[in-house]
């Protein structure tokens, strides 16, 4: 069975920087695609960024010029770089990963402090 087991999180200065990981264990399959989303309290969860197999990337609006996702493809392993945080980025965030199942981790809480 396929696990998603997100680290990194914390809570950070407004300006401040963290970086996620999130490793895939178990019977691991490669991901097609792999990416973070987060869920802020009171709010549905929204897409935050994401990698696929080669390398290209998407991200949202809100975190574009801020945040780098990015990928070891031989660890099926995930990070997001996120820089210049605010506190409305403040959040849950969840990893997901997706061969012919979407899969998703656990979640790992950063909050931006004003």
């Amino acid at each position: 069975q396929v696990q998603l087991v997100e680290s990194g999180g914390g809570l950070v200065q407004a300006g401040g920087s963290l970086r996620l990981s999130c490793a895939a264990s178990g019977n691991v399959f490669a991901f097609n695609t792999m990416g973070w989303y987060r869920q802020a309290p009171g709010k549905q969860r929204e897409f935050v960024a994401r990698i696929s197999r080669t390398g290209s990337t998407v991200y949202a609006d809100s975190v574009k010029g801020r945040f780098t996702i990015s990928r070891d493809r031989d660890r099926d392993e995930v990070f997001l770089h996120m820089n210049s945080l605010k506190p409305e980025d403040t959040a849950v965030y969840y990893c997901w990963g997706i061969t012919v199942t979407e899969y998703w981790g656990q979640g790992t809480q950063v909050t931006v402090s004003s």
